[in-house]
């Protein structure tokens, strides 16, 4: 464990530290080498827990998101290489150091086994983020976007920290081993109901649920390119697996609290799913697009099956890299012609051909087409969710349904149709961008020949 969180740490005096000329090289290359060495974690094992320390210790759920979260860390600093390339070298170091801060606790957070060092971390991880947003955004909207975030995130997790204050009184403890082994103390009375639902408010807006979602597309559409892929690739994974993490807990979870939740979670798929269909901005239909799939873990965390809890997790890493990569094109045609506005920006497969391969890639794979391990997350979740209930297969169809039409949509809209007549000239598409992408796609494609690596089932 502290393997990796050392290196990490470490990044920062090196950020500090590096000549200007070798900055971008230096942190690029050594949280690939961290990158590269956190694939241990992968390995199968027939123990509950692996690397245990005293406080963090890594099982069959939290390997494949802590894999993901060191995986992103060269990525973003790569995505963010040209939109830096203008400002003083300290602006350089502090950003570079702010999506380096954020690694540690992001680390923390999904590899903890205790509740309180888990909150704690799980909070800290909005602090870099805020920071993120409201500097190096791109429009004044920004310390709005901020603003959403911080007061959706923190109203939700005040209960949260009650609640897990009020479990350490029940219980003496909280690390998670222990809590398994006790009898279940959230028993079905009002104090357990409501307890419940503070546990799992906090992680639902984080996820975020259908109707607690509103800070996201401001987030995203706000946040510069590292801020939206650490967004959409590891932050909205720490409510999923939060809701993973504690429901486990929760032994029989009462039927008045999953209901409203499953309900709202699949109905939010079909809401946003068509709410992009009538998106004018690129970044805030990718965003939407984020809700409605984030939506369907939700589902199938709640119902709690084996079946239902590895197919939420192997579509939250697959969601975290394709969500990514969308973010990172949208960004890559944004650096180019300065606008969002997908009516500005048609057109562009003649003008950047190989682009618009890594655009048709990354849209197959979001409208979870075979062979991806989309398709095998929505299609497990979808027989785990008619399993439990048959009229829920309506619901997850038409949101099929409505998944692939705006996948196609956007797809046609940035790369089909005539060129606007404000676009002259436009520069070439460079290596850096290419790496990025085949970084991003090639751990997705290679993830099917081996999807029990992060199905989250004991192997």
């Amino acid at each position: 464990m502290l393997k990796i969180i050392i290196p990490t740490i470490m990044l920062l005096p090196m950020t500090l530290l590096s000549p200007p000329k070798f900055l971008w090289t230096n942190t690029t290359m050594y949280s690939l080498l961290i990158a590269s060495l956190s694939l241990q974690w992968l390995t199968p094992t027939y123990h509950p827990y692996k690397n245990l320390t005293q406080w963090t210790g890594i099982d069959q759920i939290s390997s494949p998101l802590l894999t993901l979260s060191c995986w992103l860390l060269p990525l973003m600093i790569m995505a963010s290489q040209n939109h830096l390339q203008h400002e003083p070298i300290v602006r350089k170091r502090t950003f570079i150091m702010t999506l380096i801060t954020i690694q540690p606790f992001i680390i923390l957070a999904f590899s903890t086994t205790e509740l309180m060092l888990f909150y704690i971390s799980f909070e800290a991880t909005l602090i870099p983020t805020l920071i993120l947003i409201t500097r190096w955004g791109n429009q004044p909207e920004r310390l709005s976007a901020g603003i959403y975030l911080l007061f959706y995130t923190l109203i939700s997790s005040l209960p949260l920290l009650v609640a897990i204050l009020h479990l350490h009184t029940q219980t003496g403890t909280l690390h998670l081993m222990i809590l398994k082994l006790t009898h279940p103390t959230l028993t079905i009375s009002w104090t357990g109901l409501l307890s419940s639902l503070a546990l799992l408010t906090a992680f639902m807006v984080k996820a975020p649920l259908y109707g607690l979602h509103l800070w996201l597309p401001k987030a995203h559409v706000e946040a510069p390119i590292a801020g939206s892929m650490l967004l959409a690739a590891l932050l909205l994974k720490l409510g999923g697996y939060g809701i993973m993490r504690l429901t486990m807990l929760m032994a029989p979870i009462s039927d008045d609290l999953h209901y409203p939740f499953l309900t709202l979670a699949l109905w939010g798929a079909l809401m946003t799913s068509s709410i992009c269909l009538r998106q004018t901005d690129l970044k805030s239909l990718i965003a939407y697009s984020s809700v409605s799939h984030m939506g369907l873990v939700i589902a199938a965390s709640m119902i709690q099956t084996h079946w239902s809890f590895s197919g939420a997790m192997i579509l939250m890493i697959s969601h975290g890299l394709t969500s990514s990569m969308l973010f990172c094109l949208a960004n890559t045609n944004y650096e180019r012609t300065h606008s969002r506005i997908l009516l500005l920006t048609r057109g562009l497969q003649p003008l950047l051909p190989l682009m618009a391969t890594w655009w048709l890639l990354a849209n197959l794979t979001n409208m979870a087409l075979p062979p991806t391990t989309n398709l095998m997350a929505e299609l497990t979740i979808m027989i785990a969710l008619f399993n439990w209930s048959t009229f829920t297969i309506i619901l997850t169809g038409i949101a099929t349904l409505l998944t692939a039409s705006y996948t196609l949509f956007m797809l046609l809209m940035t790369q089909r149709g005539v060129l606007p007549s404000h676009i002259t000239s436009i520069q070439n598409s460079n290596t850096r961008e290419h790496l990025l992408m085949a970084l991003h796609i090639i751990p997705l494609l290679l993830l099917i020949l081996k999807p029990e690596l992060i199905s989250g089932v004991p192997s």
